[in-house]
């Protein structure tokens, strides 16, 4: 069944386009049965390039899927159209008082800051607080789950020497966790990020169990049933052109970066990426869906309760 997105967002055609299943507001309305709501806090200055990459995950599974576009309240963007924002997004003030039964919290191009110190830091620790009555379970996107993983355990994020960047191996530490159902013994993640969150420390955190995990980044996925939450360090939902966007930009910008590992075929940025994570991507997003799909109440005045 399709994911209902507003038929003028610009997801709605980019997703048509590649067969994913896509309802209009209108249509989806004349159907009795009731949709799966996911919010999704949008936190990427590239926002429609975001809301494509986690629409098409969310969009390709067998359910009806309601996605709303929430944004910082005071944070203005200014990376997308004022008009976009306006037309397609509301702030986390509008949405306080409803219920989700998922919310994907993004990652934020912010790393090399203290988490108090990002400007929004103290409204978004607000909506953390708000998912344990709000929402029925929650997945934090690379920042966004470090942010969550420190704000209820405590766990430091720590800068890197060099970046980690590219696509690395990580190893299947829960065959048998639902989320990782259907999954290989290893899989190819994208990478890009100049902060870590330590096994070490992981591990002292009561209730946070590592999923997936790699000898050379360090923790992936991180389960915390005790939140109703999943972290994600990594980017699955990452487009086959992605870390070549973010490698040319910063090659033009001269800073200073490394040739994304594993990335270019022979190494060698000339040649075409291959996408190697696009089939974990859907099965672990899908998992994801299915899992609220099964727990969810029907009665969305029960979440969280």
């Amino acid at each position: 069944m399709p994911i209902t997105i507003p038929s003028d967002l610009p997801a709605y055609k980019v997703l048509s386009d590649e067969g994913v299943m896509v309802m209009s507001d209108s249509d989806a309305a004349r159907q009795d049965i009731r949709p799966l709501r996911i919010g999704l806090l949008n936190l990427m200055p590239k926002k429609i390039q975001t809301e494509n990459q986690f629409a098409r995950l969310i969009g390709a599974t067998p359910l009806q899927i309601e996605l709303s576009l929430i944004r910082m309240s005071e944070h203005q963007t200014r990376n997308t159209a004022a008009e976009h924002m306006e037309a397609f997004y509301r702030p986390f003030s509008e949405v306080r008082d409803e219920k989700f039964d998922g919310l994907i919290i993004t990652g934020a191009p912010i790393e090399h800051l203290p988490f108090e110190e990002v400007t929004y830091w103290q409204e978004l620790t607000e909506v953390m607080d708000w998912t344990q009555s709000n929402v029925h379970s929650t997945f934090g996107v690379c920042w966004g789950g470090m942010a969550m993983a420190n704000h209820f355990h405590g766990v430091d994020k720590h800068m890197l020497d060099d970046k980690a960047f590219g696509c690395f191996r990580h190893m299947n530490l829960a065959p048998q966790s639902p989320y990782l159902r259907g999954f290989s013994d290893d899989c190819v993640i994208p990478v890009s990020r100049w902060t870590e969150m330590r096994q070490a420390e992981i591990d002292a955190a009561p209730g946070l169990t590592t999923l997936l995990g790699s000898d050379q980044v360090g923790p992936c996925l991180v389960e915390d049933p005790g939140h109703r939450a999943l972290y994600i360090f990594n980017h699955f939902e990452y487009d086959s052109d992605t870390l070549k966007q973010e490698y040319d930009r910063d090659v033009a910008n001269g800073t200073p970066v490394n040739v994304p590992v594993n990335y270019y075929p022979d190494d060698d940025p000339s040649k075409t990426p291959q996408n190697r994570w696009r089939s974990h991507a859907h099965l672990l997003y899908g998992n994801w869906i299915n899992q609220i799909y099964q727990s969810t109440p029907y009665d969305m005045s029960k979440i969280g309760t």
